[in-house]
């Protein structure tokens, strides 16, 4: 385990990475021995010092959901990040590219919480029972940890990405809101456009069989650390696109056929 101040002082880089627009070297480079559970001790840590800023949880985001993503690092669990107040952009508004660092989008369900979820023994039947509703959303990604280290090739690790508040920067909802039950959530699919052009496309199955399994899980995962999803929270289940890298003047629409349209556009301030 890393001690208590290497927790600290990596959550503090991470921090100012995000302020300052700069990535840092690679967490795992400079802790090859860091373990998944001190990956989540540093966001956690991280999370503290956001929430000591004056922002507030409004949910969680689930990643690395997909079989193909899980085997190409190595592993065999999805990973989880916070979403904070300040990461919600309106359907069809503008998002700001100076803010981060090299945004993606990928395109998900979130489940909107009518009453709490806490974990061990939480199933897909007790989150399709406890959330409020369902609705398109597209997910802002970016990363404040150099994806590949200039002096080596070195890729980043899951490691890096889940201390990274698992690249969690935005989120945009927007379609049509549905109740769980009224639909077969495996069978949602959707569009991926960029400037008019489709760029990808996937179906919600891919998401752990069942967008609703990536809720459960999250909510068991956090179990034994005391935490617990909550009533009013938005939970982004998982992507079922590969992200696109969002340039300034791009326009993004996820086109969800009968749950409709969610969008949004990036100005043209440019990032660093």
């Amino acid at each position: 385990m890393l001690p208590d101040s290497t927790v600290a002082d990596c959550a503090r880089r991470l921090y100012e990475a995000e302020r300052d627009r700069l990535p840092i070297r690679q967490l795992s480079l400079d802790h090859p021995d860091m373990t998944i559970e001190d990956a989540y001790a540093v966001q956690r840590a991280l999370v503290e010092l956001k929430s000591a800023e004056g922002l507030t949880i409004r949910g969680r985001k689930i990643g690395l959901t997909s079989q193909v993503m899980q085997r190409a690092l190595g592993i065999d669990e999805p990973d989880y990040g916070v979403i904070f107040d300040d990461m919600f952009f309106d359907d069809g508004g503008t998002v700001p590219a100076g803010r981060f660092i090299r945004p993606r989008v990928e395109v998900e369900l979130a489940f909107v919480l009518g009453e709490d979820l806490e974990g061990p023994g939480v199933t897909i039947y007790d989150v399709l029972r406890a959330s409020e509703y369902v609705t398109p959303a597209l997910e802002i990604l970016d990363a404040r940890v150099q994806m590949s280290d200039p002096e080596t090739g070195h890729l980043r690790t899951i490691v890096d990405t889940i201390a990274d508040n698992a690249a969690d920067a935005g989120i945009v909802l927007g379609g049509r809101v549905v109740r769980p039950m009224d639909v077969d959530l495996r069978w949602v699919s959707a569009l991926l456009l960029r400037n008019a052009s489709i760029e990808e496309s996937g179906v919600a199955a891919a998401v752990l069989n069942h967008p609703a399994n990536g809720v459960a899980w999250l909510a068991n995962r956090l179990a034994p650390h005391g935490a617990s999803l909550r009533a009013g929270e938005v939970i982004l289940a998982g992507s079922f696109t590969t992200p696109v890298f969002a340039l300034p003047g791009d326009t993004f629409v996820a086109d969800f056929g009968p749950l409709g349209t969610v969008s949004c556009f990036f100005d043209r301030e440019e990032s660093r």
